[in-house]
């Protein structure tokens, strides 16, 4: 990594990269910006600065008039660069993990649409926040804010908020109302509630043979493993979440354990066996159910471009009978999370593990699940992960036939479930009951 990144800036001082829309710059031990930088000011669109030891940037900055996308994460600042407001295309602009204390509403740019300042030090937000109308996503996890400002409350585009690990007092009530919402997480704040107690195995790690390597996520990583019991009971193949340790963009990774555990057990759900103990390195860690080899997730991530939405392959197609029996259960999946007091917060596809010949589907990652409170504001909130799950029908609406029998219900149940009022969205509960 670090030799193709000097390579870069190598090229990048020869002038060899006239016309580049990316660059890409990480842990390359820059201190300042190179002033290179300023020969790309008519192509420039996405600059990766992660991990480097930049404390400022230049005040000329707004000359890189193409430039939507700015990845400074991991770099000593103290305040967000108000500079970056003179950005007048700048739209994605990610500051993780810098030690960030101040906010400046100079430095929010006009056409700001995703903003992550998680894992930072920020007390306070400034009003202006609420006043950029192209908001779709917003990072704010792992931080010291004890409130929001009350601007964000017009922001009617606003898809995904993330809040876990913060020193809030409460939700404002403005948040559930937001039209757009359909993501978002708060655990970890003092406010929130006790998750349902759960009777969990306690797994010591010298019972389990750790094998390859499932896939890996922003908390941790999953094995294929072979647990032994002990006793009569046989070696049991499972799947071993083995965790960073480390705030993640949705929050924390014991509030992730939690809400596993939680959760209880649900055939659509991916569910715990239990917890383990005594590792070597003091990781935590989960027991899961191994899922089928053929399962797959859905869709990939949001990109770049789709800020707020997953990416499919283009040559998906679902047949009805497949979507079918997805939905079904992911809606069976989403009211038993709901019955236990719990919110998912990231209903996505590709947190959809599913197998495309029968449509048998497991929702997964439970890193941004947060205790639902009480009374009328839990209700409010089940009904954001309702806006969640009728954009899910919509998107595998659209790689299916166009006129299988149900799929006329289907779009009504859709719009039902995104439809701006969000009081007038049905419960899960209720879905279940349409989809059955």
């Amino acid at each position: 990594m670090q030799d193709a990144t000097h390579d870069t800036l190598d090229a990048l001082r020869r002038g060899d990269l006239a016309g580049a829309r990316t660059l890409r710059l990480p842990a390359a031990g820059l201190t300042v910006l190179p002033p290179e930088i300023f020969g790309l000011t008519d192509t420039l669109e996405v600059l990766d600065l992660s991990g480097n030891a930049l404390t400022a940037l230049p005040d000329d900055l707004g000359r890189l008039t193409r430039l939507q996308v700015l990845f400074c994460s991991g770099n000593p600042f103290a305040t967000l660069p108000p500079v970056l407001g003179d950005c007048r295309a700048l739209s994605q602009v990610g500051f993780r993990g810098c030690g960030l204390a101040e906010v400046p509403g100079e430095a929010l740019p006009p056409r700001l649409r995703w903003l992550t300042l998680t894992d930072n030090r920020i007390a306070h937000l400034p009003d202006a926040l609420g006043h950029r109308p192209r908001l779709r996503k917003l990072m704010l996890s792992g931080n010291r804010l004890r409130s929001l400002p009350d601007s964000l409350a017009g922001c009617d585009d606003l898809e995904l908020i993330r809040l876990a690990a913060n020193r809030l007092d409460a939700l404002p009530a403005w948040l559930p109302a937001l039209p757009a919402l359909a993501w978002t997480s708060w655990a970890g704040n003092a406010f929130e509630g006790d998750a349902p107690r759960a009777s969990a195995a306690l797994v010591p790690f010298a019972d389990l043979d750790a094998g390859a390597l499932l896939g890996e996520g922003t908390s941790g990583r999953v094995h294929r493993a072979l647990w032994r019991p002990g006793g009569t009971a046989p070696p049991r193949p499972v799947a071993l979440k083995l965790f960073k340790g480390t705030m993640t963009s949705d929050g924390l990774p014991e509030r992730e354990m939690e809400a596993c555990l939680a959760a209880g057990a649900h055939p659509n759900l991916t569910g715990a066996l239990g917890r383990i103990t005594g590792h070597p390195d003091g990781t935590d860690g989960l027991l899961m159910p191994l899922l089928p080899p053929d399962r797959r997730v859905l869709a990939g991530p949001p990109s770049l471009a789709s800020c707020s939405r997953d990416v499919y392959d283009p040559a998906l197609r679902l047949a009805p009978a497949a979507l079918l029996r997805l939905v079904r259960g992911l809606a069976a999946g989403l009211a038993h999370l709901h019955a236990r007091g719990l919110l998912h917060g990231d209903v996505y596809g590709h947190n959809i593990l599913w197998d495309a010949a029968t449509g048998e589907a497991v929702l997964s990652d439970f890193g941004a699940a947060s205790v639902l409170p009480d009374g009328p504001p839990g209700v409010a909130l089940q009904r954001v992960e309702v806006r969640a799950f009728g954009l899910l029908i919509g998107e595998v609406l659209e790689r299916a036939p166009a006129d299988f029998p149900e799929a006329a219900a289907l779009r009504d149940l859709a719009r039902a479930c995104v439809q701006a009022e969000v009081g007038a969205r049905p419960a899960m509960a209720e879905v279940v009951r349409a989809v059955g």
